[in-house]
């Protein structure tokens, strides 16, 4: 079984890598962002990725459906800090047949490889409760917002400028400009701030409930 470890944190991959070589038959290969990732892809297709959902001048959520136009077959698992009921979402729309938070027991990761081997979506037990209860709330506005919206959302509560996200995303300044006047529209704001709060109290909310869990 061939495992392409997709994350821009030496010490994350060099941890998956140990855990996943405990695997039979693993060979594991690593790449630290998404040009690498492609070029290690094209050279030996693995059976499965292991991605984060964030990455150095890229969206874990863009490649995976670059990923994905490079081949249907292709068996993904999005390896996460971010434990929002929204991001778990849109991977496995995305395609994304697992979904992993990164403060999962070792044992979660070991698991879904075994789960999405098999054929079968997998997500991690503390976050499966939570979003199996966020699939029928239909009152979360994120739920409508695209992945490009997504991302920056995110990337403004990381203290992102129009100009840092428009070269992340390789697009034009006004591009993301637009795209944040739609998504004030989509949720009914009209500050840039009021998005940075949203971000900000989404993510602490977040991990207000790792704490809680933990």
């Amino acid at each position: 079984m061939k495992i392409l470890i997709v994350d821009d944190h030496a010490v994350v991959r060099e941890g998956a890598r140990r855990l996943l070589a405990t695997l039979p038959g693993a060979e594991i290969t690593e790449a630290a962002n998404a040009r690498d990732a492609l070029n290690e892809y094209r050279r030996s297709p693995p059976d499965l990725v292991i991605l984060d959902i964030n990455l150095e001048a890229s969206s874990g959520l863009e490649f995976l459906q670059r990923l994905r136009a490079l081949s249907r077959t292709v068996r993904v698992i999005m390896f996460s800090m971010h434990s929002g009921t929204s991001y778990v979402s849109r991977a496995l729309s995305a395609g994304a047949m697992g979904y992993v938070g990164k403060s999962a027991p070792a044992s979660e990761l070991i698991e879904a490889v075994s789960q999405v081997m098999a054929g079968r979506v997998y997500v991690d037990r503390e976050l499966k409760t939570s979003f199996d209860a966020a699939t029928t709330d239909t009152a979360d506005p994120l739920q409508n917002l695209t992945n490009r919206e997504v991302e920056i959302l995110r990337l403004l509560g990381e203290g992102k400028s129009i100009a840092q996200m428009a070269t992340i995303f390789g697009v034009a300044y006004k591009t993301v400009a637009n795209s944040m006047s739609l998504l004030k529209a989509k949720l009914g704001l009209t500050h840039t701030a009021d998005l940075i709060r949203l971000s900000l109290e989404r993510r602490d909310g977040a991990t207000s409930s790792d704490t809680e869990r933990r």
